[in-house]
């Protein structure tokens, strides 16, 4: 099915920042107190204006709808933009974007040594066990909640548990499979980590995750829904900005340093986005290419977070680039397709001549996008 949205636009790109036209060695400089990352123009990245102008114009014509872009290269923004009435500012829902920041919370305390990957999950709750625990439930550990592996045949609808909390709800469900062996995407398995490391801690995920993540990034508006426990959701709810995603995702490029400061263990991110577990068998598919802890492995050695209708953390460690997508679109594979398409290509491993004239051209382009005029054709 062909998906077409029209869309306007606040841009800020290149030499644009709120209209005032400042040069790009002008406002690469500015970085509001440190919180933010520091702009550039596209060619000095090695990147060309002309490709970003052909992946919007693209996506003008097929993404219904997207909400926000921002393209990171070798550390700085070089592309922003938000479709209105969202705006920079404005947190977007993650959906299942969150649970790259769970999968965050599990291993920094495991690196506080808190659990392990290898602890079996029944130790955790021993006043949710039901009254006989099978085989497989007893054998299903922290590392098969993180890689979706957890012997489910499906879901377990724990939102509908009514006189029994989620955790005891999920460890009732039905567990066919062997832990470790059968792929099914899994939800309430990313709130279990989230209940894990709250019992670990005493503090929620969101909490744990402030004074160790969230401040050290420069993160200040975002919210994060609980359970009727008070747990923090941990596979959905969490509420950022654009620019958060992206510094999110520049942080694991970096390998978990941030400012000359490890904040996440390297071999953390490292086995985190590596592929943990196979998910299918379709080359052209960036849904089949593994799976790690919370994680998606993609095509082009790159990896990503996402959640539901588009919401996108691209990391893409051979071109030193993290892309940042929102977004409402049924089509979650086609906003990867127009990337690999339009603007891999168009990667360079060192600067490029300034051009004035096609990025004058592309700041048209994107002030010129309009929702009402494409409604009215």
């Amino acid at each position: 099915m062909r998906l077409v949205h029209s869309w306007s636009i606040v841009v800020t790109l290149a030499v644009i920042m709120s209209g005032s036209g400042l040069l790009a060695d002008e406002f690469s400089t500015q970085k509001a107190a440190g919180l933010d990352l520091p702009r550039s123009s596209p060619e000095a990245q090695g990147i060309s204006s002309e490709a970003i102008q052909a992946f919007v114009e693209a996506a003008d014509q097929q993404i219904h709808s997207i909400h926000s872009f921002m393209l990171v290269r070798h550390g700085h923004v070089v592309a922003e933009s938000w479709w209105k009435p969202q705006s920079a500012e404005t947190p977007h829902v993650m959906h299942s974007l969150s649970k790259s920041f769970t999968s965050t919370a599990v291993g920094l305390a495991i690196a506080e040594g808190k659990l392990s990957l290898d602890d079996e999950v029944l130790k955790f709750f021993p006043e949710d066990l039901p009254s006989e625990a099978s085989k497989n439930l007893k054998a299903m550990r922290v590392r098969d909640l993180l890689t979706m592996s957890v012997g489910h045949q499906s879901e377990a609808a724990i939102r509908d548990a009514k006189d029994s909390t989620w955790t005891k709800f999920f460890l009732a469900h039905p567990v066919p499979h062997k832990p470790g062996t059968h792929f099914v995407y899994n939800t309430p398995a990313s709130y279990m980590l989230s209940a894990i490391v709250q019992k670990v801690t005493g503090e929620t995920v969101l909490d744990y995750l402030r004074p160790r993540l969230l401040d050290p990034l420069g993160i200040q508006k975002f919210s994060w829904g609980t359970s009727p426990q008070g747990i923090t959701l941990g596979g959905f709810g969490l509420f950022l900005r654009t620019e958060d995603i992206a510094k999110f995702g520049q942080l694991y490029l970096q390998k978990g340093k941030w400012q000359g400061k490890q904040l996440i263990l390297t071999s953390w991110v490292d086995a985190a986005t590596a592929r943990q577990t196979s998910n299918g068998s379709n080359p052209k598919s960036d849904w089949d290419q593994g799976y790690g802890f919370q994680f998606w492995r993609c095509r082009h050695n790159a990896y990503r977070g996402d959640g539901a209708n588009g919401q996108y953390c691209i990391v893409m460690p051979d071109q030193d680039v993290v892309i940042a997508i929102t977004a409402n679109t049924g089509n979650m594979q086609l906003p990867l397709d127009l990337i690999w398409d339009k603007l891999l290509p168009a990667m360079k491993p060192a600067a490029l001549p300034e051009n004035a004239d096609a990025l004058n051209k592309l700041k048209q382009t994107l002030t010129n996008l309009s929702t009402d005029k494409k409604d009215k054709q």
